[in-house]
């Protein structure tokens, strides 16, 4: 059995997918399978994929979106640490091994990512201040918008077990979602390391196909709010943002003209907000 699945969900990215997958395969720890879900691709996807025959698994399905074929790989997979790597980002090559040593020297880890290395439109760029990463019991850290990129994480499979799956009702920022579920339960540890490169910008991601990405998010904090799972100092924070959310929900729909869009969003935030 092998030590670590490696799942790749993809969708019509041909230009990026050969150094992605190439990424993986020429890590300095080679004890690890490769499981490829091709979400509904109408590119050349699944012919440039026969070149790797031998050394992945390769599953297509009809188009249900990320969650979905991040799901199907895991439901596919065998061992009982996986990872994540979009298909438009690249691992450095010691980026497993180097986790493997971490979980090595921390035997308590049962999830674990690290730093980052960003391009838009090709150039390097540092990302913002909000984008800080942190260490350890993340939650409150967590809440303002995702910190932790899927393709920088390794995850033991009983985290999953407990927490649940990806949310496949979620259009987009389902990674947020999730990594807030498994906070509320789990210490979520960093290493300093840059072992990923994002390649951001292009159109095929999630954040240039949907407008208002805060409506997501201001699922995940209700579903949160209303599992009852949250500590005291939890809910507060929880509530706080999800208030903020709610207000530029509330007047981004003023401004476009969606009255009852702006009331949802007006009277949800009062709800929560007057909770004993």
């Amino acid at each position: 059995m092998p030590s670590v699945s490696v799942i790749i969900p993809t969708y019509n990215r041909e230009f990026f997918l050969k150094e992605c997958v190439e990424s993986v395969l020429t890590q300095t720890l080679n004890d690890f399978e490769v499981i490829v879900v091709d979400d509904g691709s109408t590119d050349g996807t699944e012919e440039l994929l026969k070149r790797y025959k031998d050394d992945l698994q390769y599953i297509k399905q009809e188009q249900k979106g990320p969650s979905s074929a991040r799901n199907t790989g895991i439901k596919s997979s065998s061992a009982d640490w996986i990872s994540f790597l979009d298909s438009d980002d690249l691992w450095l090559p010691d980026k497993l091994i180097a986790q493997i040593k971490f979980l090595e020297d921390n035997p308590g880890c049962k999830i674990c990512y690290t730093e980052e290395i960003w391009y838009r439109n090709n150039k390097r760029v540092n990302p913002a201040k909000k984008h800080k990463k942190y260490s350890g019991w993340i939650y409150p850290k967590m809440l303002p918008l995702c910190i932790i990129s899927p393709s920088s994480v390794l995850i033991h499979r009983s985290v999953l077990d407990q927490v649940g799956l990806f949310d496949e009702e979620l259009p987009a920022c389902e990674d947020y979602d999730l990594w807030l579920r498994i906070a509320v339960h789990f210490p979520i540890w960093l290493l300093l390391q840059q072992l990923i490169i994002k390649r951001n910008g292009h159109s095929g991601q999630q954040s240039q196909k949907y407008w208002g990405m805060d409506r997501f998010r201001i699922q995940t904090l209700v579903k949160l709010l209303d599992s009852g799972e949250l500590t005291k100092e939890n809910v507060q924070a929880t509530t706080d943002i999800l208030q903020g959310k709610c207000n530029i929900m509330a007047n981004g729909s003023k401004k476009r003209g969606k009255a009852g869009e702006a009331s949802y969003y007006s009277s949800l935030a009062r709800k929560y907000c007057e909770r004993p």
